[in-house]
């Protein structure tokens, strides 16, 4: 029979349970794809053409001499130029494919570094400064001795993004497994969970957050080491990527071509970050219950 309790106590507890219904029932829920373009894509959007409105209004006001500050239209007309030639799309995707590959090689050696600086003290107590430190040594540094090593090719560009982006996984990682609670870890063993199983059963996916974090945060390494990488040591037997366009509007006083390869630039990191990352990031903390709206 069901209860005819009417007690404050049991209106209170009744309540509490509803309120945690209706809080699982909207940590579930998708947004609308309408809602979604109003709140994620409209304001970049709105944001992007003020600053364009912005940057003719300088123009217009002559706060600098043009070939200075171009105006927005020449940029568009050397995207223009470079579209009808055929050589916008080779650009970005001779930058956006080392950049990639060049992250995966990252991912690939700093996720089991970082498992062994976080769990064996001995090699954190070693290695665990080294990393703190790579990480914040500038990835423009590691150019000129990468040319010395492996002369003007891909391995060169290769090594300067993998010094930029290691460390920041590896150290991402550690932060991550550092926040793991100690029952988890408990727990894992009681179960049987223990070496190479519980790494992977247990504090990889606890520490997932923070290990999504190190990994956005080496991507932006990587991408960071590659243009200055491909700034610095230009060569025709590199190919003609977005660093390269970048220094060649210099070496031409061209400051429209410079401007679109800042441009170009940007909105690549922009949209890895947008249709790789920021979903990750999203269904992690979903699944935790810990994005209540997307």
């Amino acid at each position: 029979m069901a209860s005819t309790d009417t007690s404050p106590a049991h209106s209170d507890i009744a309540g509490l349970e509803a309120g945690l219904d209706a809080l699982e029932t909207k940590a579930t829920d998708r947004t609308p794809v309408r809602q979604v373009l109003l709140q994620k894509v409209l304001p970049p959007v709105t944001a992007v053409l003020l600053v364009i409105v912005l940057w003719q209004v300088l123009v217009w006001a002559e706060v600098t001499d043009e070939y200075k500050l171009p105006p927005p239209a020449d940029v568009a007309d050397s995207l223009q130029q470079m579209w009808l030639e055929g050589t916008l799309l080779e650009v970005i995707w001779t930058s956006v494919s080392r950049g990639l590959l060049g992250f995966l090689l990252a991912l690939a050696i700093g996720t089991p570094l970082g498992l062994i600086v976080a769990r064996v003290k001995f090699v954190r107590a070693a290695i665990g400064p080294i990393l703190s430190g790579l990480q914040s040594l500038p990835s423009v540094a590691w150019v000129p001795p990468a040319v010395l090593w492996f002369g003007l090719n891909d391995q060169m560009m290769y090594a300067v993004i993998l010094l930029g982006a290691v460390p920041s996984i590896a150290n991402g990682l550690v932060s991550g497994i550092d926040q793991v609670p100690p029952l988890f870890l408990r727990a894992g063993k009681t179960l049987g969970a223990t070496g190479l199983a519980g790494a992977r059963h247990i504090v990889l996916p606890a520490a997932l957050p923070g290990y999504l974090a190190g990994l956005k945060q080496g991507w932006a390494f990587s991408w960071r080491s590659l243009m200055a990488a491909e700034i610095i040591a230009s060569s025709p037997d590199l190919g003609l990527g977005l660093g390269q366009l970048l220094e060649n509007g210099r070496n031409n006083s061209d400051m429209p071509g410079i401007f679109l390869a800042i441009l170009l630039i940007l909105i690549v990191g922009i949209a890895i970050d947008l249709l790789i990352f920021s979903p990750l990031e999203r269904r992690v903390l979903r699944s935790r219950g810990l994005l209540v709206k997307n």
